[in-house]
């Protein structure tokens, strides 16, 4: 079966648009109707510079790895026709080492959506239709709030981000950056267990998304009081660094308590002058957290059931032709948290 199918297509730095293409589903994995997609920072990042990190765009390549649509045809007997999914963008190769442990989102040939990783680069989900292996089709009802259930990626993030720290059920949470991603640890936090969560961020918008997301309590980052949490050592038993910028580190070290974690999950440069000393005097257990494994189940089940309300971070929705204006709107900070595109 043979499919014509609008894609939107970055080139470039600031290149991108809708193009026609063709896919076929051959009888093997799930033909996906794709019906919604987030912008992630990604995107923005190939959007913006043309790159993530030292990935550049150096063919045409579709955007896209947080989406959902419903099944059109599948070799799954469990995915039946018009049956709604959430679309998993990770795809390992269950062959290596990393696999063998259940430990996929370390996968050495991990093919994500909209990835320019490999040349050719990995195809992303902004695209009315797409074929993929039907293990990452993972079913959610029919009745189930779209714009809540393409969450499902960024939330996957946030919970294996939570595991990294442990058991938190009466834990003190501290969280540093709250952005899309810093609120829904927040949200993912309070779903297990959290006895107080603290959020610090520069802007006034993000900390009242934070509030709404499950803060308990928020601190302006540049001018707020920390003092009551610096006291013996420190006050919070878990820190979330979310942002990625070495000042907001910094506060997660002087503020989580001896014997603590810390969690690093905001992507950012080389830090120049890393407080060391901080780290090993107070014995911090630092740990990185990346992408995730079986937490996309879990996010889609949460959303489903409402454990997390993820709407406070909607920030609008744009048809996929208007590709470039979304971007741009998803873009400024000062307005948008997560945009979603429609197909």
């Amino acid at each position: 079966m043979k499919i014509e199918t609008q894609s939107c297509v970055i080139t470039g730095k600031q290149q991108v648009s809708v193009a026609q293409q063709q896919v076929e589903w051959n009888g093997k994995g799930t033909l996906v109707r794709i019906t919604r997609g987030g912008i992630c920072g990604s995107d923005l990042h190939y959007y913006q510079e043309g790159k993530v990190g030292s990935y550049e765009v150096k063919m045409p390549m579709i955007l896209g790895h947080e989406v959902i649509g419903f099944v059109v045809e599948s070799d799954d007997p469990r995915l039946k026709p018009e049956q709604k999914v959430a679309v998993n963008p990770s795809k390992p190769c269950g062959e290596c080492k990393y696999c063998r442990r259940e430990q996929e989102n370390q996968c050495v040939s991990m093919r994500f959506f909209g990835s320019a990783m490999y040349v050719p680069h990995v195809d992303g989900g902004f695209t009315q239709y797409k074929v993929v292996d039907s293990a990452q089709c993972i079913p959610f009802p029919q009745d189930a709030d779209e714009s809540v259930m393409v969450f499902a990626e960024p939330l996957a993030v946030c919970i294996h981000a939570t595991h990294q720290a442990g058991d938190l059920t009466g834990k003190h949470v501290f969280i540093s950056g709250v952005g899309p991603i810093g609120c829904l640890i927040a949200a993912a936090a309070k779903a297990r267990g959290a006895a107080s969560i603290v959020c610090s961020d520069i802007s006034e918008r993000s900390l009242a998304m934070a509030q709404q997301m499950g803060a308990t309590d928020v601190i302006h980052a540049a001018n707020g009081d920390f003092t009551p949490y610096l006291a013996d050592k420190g006050y919070f038993d878990v820190s979330f660094e979310a942002s990625g910028h070495p000042s907001s580190l910094q506060r997660c070290l002087d503020v989580t308590c001896a014997k603590g974690t810390l969690v690093q999950v905001g992507m950012g440069g080389a830090i120049p002058s890393f407080p060391i000393m901080q780290l090993i005097a107070k014995e911090i257990n630092l740990v990185g957290s990346f992408r995730f494994t079986h937490e996309f189940n879990t996010a889609v089940e949460w959303l489903a059931q409402g454990v997390v309300k993820p709407l406070p971070l909607f920030s609008g929705a744009y048809g996929w032709q208007d590709i470039d204006a979304a971007l741009q709107f998803a873009g400024d900070k000062t307005r948008a948290a997560k945009v979603q595109l429609t197909f």
